[in-house]
């Protein structure tokens, strides 16, 4: 599952790390993106407008685990932006 997936990132990442959680049913994801965010690490939600089943999404956003909530389209610029920020990238 994808909450594994984030839960080891936050671990073995911390700061460093980033999760972006996509369109999908259910909850899957947001417990672990909520661990990369206590991390330090960045965290990202896509929108309702543009998820074709928001369930995921709107469930990290509800926890507090989305720092950041974008539209499809903006999230490859966002990583890249965000990364750039960062002294040695994410």
């Amino acid at each position: 599952s994808v909450s594994h997936l984030f839960e080891t990132v936050a671990e073995t990442y911390g700061r460093s790390g980033m999760g972006v959680l996509l369109t999908g049913m259910g909850r899957d994801g947001a417990d672990g993106l909520k661990r990369i965010r206590d991390a330090g690490g960045i965290t990202i939600a896509q929108d309702e407008q543009t998820s074709i089943i928001f369930g995921m999404p709107r469930e990290a956003i509800r926890l507090g685990a989305a720092e950041f909530v974008l539209a499809l389209d903006h999230i490859p610029q966002a990583i890249l932006s965000l990364t750039s920020r960062r002294p040695g990238g994410v």
